[in-house]
């Protein structure tokens, strides 16, 4: 792991995200990583809860005004890329994970990780941003929306530690890449690399919205360009992508 990086460990959390903003609310600098060993109330994406299971990683890294505002959802995908190359460099493989949009990492269709970007704004000068990441090293739920999969049943055997320290250098590095001039372009170019539904027809859900399209391909902000069956183009900005007929 590199050195000079902030990390606070915990055993039992509610969460290493809400910890993240007590952290920023109380002052901190940023630039902090929490994980935890378990955690009680752990959260995924618009509010589902995520299940912790002793053994796997759960980890949030706390940013203040990490960049402009316009580009804070452009980072999902930054934290997406880093976690995805940092797993393949823990387990010795080449692009094994996949991309589904915006930052979900699959393995053979089943989903291996969560990635949860929160911000708020702690101050009229500051937005604090927190990244969580969850990922299935030893154990997974067996319900959910998706099929599930972790590192173990893979043949893996990669702990979260170590997982943590491999995830930490990469973050830093692409976080690097962002913040250059045309930077996301790099991010985006890696992301689509490892899209698993470009050129697929899908289903996009959103609340009570659903549409159907190809994945065409992503814009300069990282929103998912939808090629209708009428010929004409839609950006998706949010929404849970299927496989058209599931």
């Amino acid at each position: 792991m590199a050195s000079g990086l902030r990390v606070e460990r915990h055993d039992d959390v509610a969460s290493t995200n809400t910890l993240a903003f007590e952290r920023a609310r109380s002052g901190d600098p940023g630039d902090l990583w929490i994980i935890a060993q378990d955690q009680s109330s752990g959260r995924g994406r618009r509010g589902r809860q995520w299940a912790s299971m002793r053994g796997n990683l759960f980890a949030s890294y706390l940013m203040l005004n990490p960049g402009p505002r316009s580009r804070i959802g452009e980072l999902p995908l930054v934290a997406a890329v880093s976690l995805a190359e940092a797993i393949d460099k823990c387990a010795g493989t080449h692009q094994m994970v996949g991309l589904k949009w915006p930052n979900d990492l699959l393995v053979d269709g089943a989903k291996l990780s969560g990635i949860l970007l929160e911000a708020e704004t702690v101050s009229s000068e500051q937005i604090a941003l927190v990244l969580g990441f969850g990922v299935n090293c030893v154990q997974h739920p067996k319900q959910g929306l998706y099929p599930t999969v972790d590192l173990a049943a893979l043949g893996y055997r990669i702990t979260a530690e170590d997982l943590f320290g491999s995830l930490a250098l990469s973050l830093g590095n692409w976080l690097e890449h962002w913040r250059q001039p045309q930077g996301f372009e790099v991010v985006r170019k890696a992301w689509l690399a490892r899209a698993i539904h470009l050129g697929k027809i899908i289903k996009v859900r959103n609340g009570d919205r659903e549409m159907s399209g190809t994945f065409l391909d992503l814009d300069d902000r990282g929103h998912m360009i939808l090629g209708l069956e009428n010929g004409q183009r839609e950006t998706i900005l949010a929404g849970d992508v299927f496989i058209e007929g599931s």
